[in-house]
């Protein structure tokens, strides 16, 4: 690493190549700083969901969360082509929304959901951002055969608002990023730091993105039911979204997402599960 054979000079002025040991302290001092002042900020952000009940970590407030997704929605809809002009299917999107939202313990959370149709028809995928702000693409809309379907889709979306799913990734992101500046600082070398923050997300925040996408299905199928809908229409989505990924999609370990068998699994054992509640 950089900082431990240089040319540097010494007390008298004589330029010497080696470790200059004062250099050297004071850059692990600091780099050591920054770590533990990240891992604090990280420890210190501990909360308990009202909604869920797990212990998580979240820096911002909910209310953070929403302008944040306000702000952001505009950019994710000119990302996607624009909202879809098919206004019978926007009318579509926001029932089947709100009703999800209206009938379930979502009606319960301060966030302000509202749902969209994107004109893009080339990228399968709905999402969500933090605060309610819900989407899905044309692409993704046209592949579905029920509203069952449509609102399998959207109370998964819903359970990562009220999961706080967003702003856990966040935090962990803001803790990633201190870890891998403070691993630059310690070996003066910027490929050090990205090294670190790659191995961070291979082996911390892809696990983690995975065990997020199925706590919202799980609370999808909850809302699913409270609102009336027929949870085994997660399975058809599953099903679909297999289909669509086609033979070359990634393995579940280099994914932010679960594979779908396994999805389809936890989403069959969830049903049972709350079935009898």
């Amino acid at each position: 690493m950089a900082i431990f054979r240089r040319e540097y000079e010494d007390e008298n002025g004589v330029k010497r190549l080696g470790v200059n040991n004062n250099r050297v302290g004071g850059t692990l001092l600091l780099a050591i700083i920054l770590a533990a002042f990240s891992y604090f900020k990280y420890c210190s952000s501990k909360t308990v969901n009202e909604y869920t009940g797990r212990e998580q970590h979240v820096s911002i407030s909910p209310e953070q969360e929403i302008s944040l997704g306000l702000n952001s929605a505009p950019a994710m809809i000119q990302q996607h082509g624009g909202l879809h002009p098919d206004q019978r299917g926007q009318e579509l999107v926001k029932k089947i929304g709100q009703r999800l939202v209206n009938n379930t313990i979502a009606s319960k959370t301060p966030y302000q959901y509202d749902f969209h149709l994107l004109a893009d028809e080339e990228v399968i995928n709905a999402f969500s951002l933090p605060g309610g702000q819900v989407f899905i693409t044309a692409a993704l809309f046209n592949q579905l055969k029920t509203e069952g379907q449509l609102a399998a889709v959207f109370g998964h979306e819903i359970g990562h608002v009220i999961a706080r799913h967003g702003g856990e990734r966040i935090t962990q992101n803001e803790l990633f990023n201190g870890l891998s500046n403070a691993a630059t600082v310690a070996a003066d070398d910027p490929n050090v730091g990205q090294n670190v923050a790659g191995l961070l997300n291979q082996f911390f925040a892809m696990p983690y993105g995975r065990e997020q996408e199925l706590e919202a299905d799980d609370i999808g199928v909850q809302l699913m039911l409270h609102a009336s809908y027929n949870p085994e229409e997660m399975i058809a989505v599953m099903e679909i979204l297999k289909a669509t990924a086609g033979p070359n999609r990634l393995p579940e370990r280099m994914s932010t997402h679960p594979d779908p068998e396994n999805r389809i699994e936890k989403i069959k054992a969830a049903i049972e599960k709350y079935k009898t509640k």
